[in-house]
């Protein structure tokens, strides 16, 4: 019997709380917590809808939080008494809330890694300046339990642990291939989403980073389920924590798929500010640029019901197994409208929120208990892999995949 608080109430948080209701063996008691109560109360009514599918007993509740305060957020965890946090909030708050963790001894779960609101920035060092703390107090934190990152760093040391005896270059391919039929939208928090892909691309070779600029390095692929799209090297935070992790590193690349119409939006959006998180004054008010543009954009929630068609994420593994050369593609193809039949969320959301469910069940079964802080590839990660069989994000692997020049 565990109890679970969910930090968040948007897409990801849906998804996640549905399927910690389907694993309700795990799961006796879920709050789900965040700055909006109603947001929480409507996750709530589709929750109950879909215990009855599934068959599940698990109790919910919610509240109201605000997760920049570590006080109010001390006093959550002390009245509700959960076994873990699920953080689901945004990157700008991971660490108010692993000090609130730390303040009741609680263990920690998130999907990305702490972001500073006032610079586009993200990295593992805030973090990871918790090791020491979360170790004395005795309690886990896992960072990073969405799919990328998440399930990459499972995969990854799934492959060092089967298939290779050492991986030396690892291509990241994320492919959206959904269809929400709006002009632009983004399919997950737009503020985070467009801060994520206007900043410098960089990647991992050869023990330092190598930065790009913006969309500057461009390939092409053919993914399974979905068909030939264009993609861009982006820079993402688990290219920093498998480097450290995995043995044998070249070189590590994480690339997006973006269509054109996509492109053509950012850059105009660019070109006229709107993506700026540099504060303005507006009829006597300061604002930020990037946020007011957050506000008339379609909620990424909202695009489940009119989302089609499906995603590709997974890894191309290059490295060597008894001597010899190998290559190797792990990777699952997610379908936007079965998942919003399932749990009311497009792919996007439910390819982070399960992972995010999974890790905190590894946490909670004891699996991937060890106080500290740790990024999901220094876990075993056999149990979690049968996991995404099990709840609805099937594996398949390649072991003669095209590679990415």
């Amino acid at each position: 019997m565990s109890r679970a608080l969910i930090i968040g109430a948007g897409g990801v948080a849906g998804a996640a709380a549905h399927k910690c209701c389907q694993n309700h063996e795990v799961f006796t008691d879920i709050m789900i917590a965040s700055r909006t109560k109603s947001k929480c109360d409507k996750l709530k009514e589709s929750c109950e809808e879909y215990k009855k599918k599934v068959g599940s007993g698990t109790n919910i509740e919610t509240a109201e939080v605000d997760a920049d305060s570590v006080p109010q957020l001390t006093e959550l965890i002390k009245s509700y008494k959960p076994d873990i946090v699920i953080n689901l909030a945004l990157p700008y708050q991971d660490l108010s809330i692993m000090d609130a963790c730390l303040e009741t001894g609680v263990d920690y779960l998130d999907t990305a890694n702490y972001e500073p609101e006032d610079t586009a920035k993200f990295e593992y060092k805030w973090q990871w300046a918790y090791r020491e703390r979360f170790k004395e107090k005795g309690i886990t934190a896992v960072l990073g339990s969405g799919f990328d990152p998440g399930v990459t760093g499972v995969f990854s040391a799934y492959a060092l642990k089967h298939e290779f005896d050492e991986i030396n270059y690892i291509d990241i391919l994320d492919c959206n291939g959904g269809d929400h039929g709006y002009p632009f939208a983004t399919n997950f928090n737009p503020e985070i989403n467009i801060r994520e892909v206007s900043a410098k691309g960089s990647y991992w070779e050869n023990g330092g980073w190598v930065e790009t600029e913006p969309m500057e390095i461009k390939r092409s692929y053919d993914f399974d389920g979905v068909g030939v799209r264009d993609m861009y090297l982006l820079h993402h935070e688990e290219l920093e924590s498998l480097a450290l992790n995995i043995k044998g590193i070249k070189r590590i690349r994480f690339f997006m798929t973006f269509g054109e119409s996509y492109l053509t939006h950012l850059k105009c959006l660019e070109n006229v500010g709107m993506t700026s998180i540099k504060p303005i004054m507006f009829e006597g008010r300061e604002i930020v640029p990037l946020q007011f543009l957050k506000a008339v954009l379609p909620d990424p929630a909202s695009l489940g019901p009119r989302t089609v068609g499906k995603t590709n994420i997974g890894c191309i593994f290059t490295g060597k197994k008894d001597g010899k050369d190998k290559t190797y593609y792990l990777y699952n193809v997610c379908d936007h409208r079965e998942c919003y039949n399932e749990v009311g969320s497009q792919a996007v959301s439910y390819t982070t929120g399960v992972p995010a469910m999974i890790g905190a069940a590894m946490v909670l079964t004891g699996k991937w208990k060890k106080p500290g802080v740790y990024n999901v590839e220094e876990f075993d990660p056999d149990p979690f892999m049968d996991a995404l069989n099990k709840f609805g994000l099937p594996w398949t692997e390649n072991r003669s995949p095209k590679l990415v020049d």
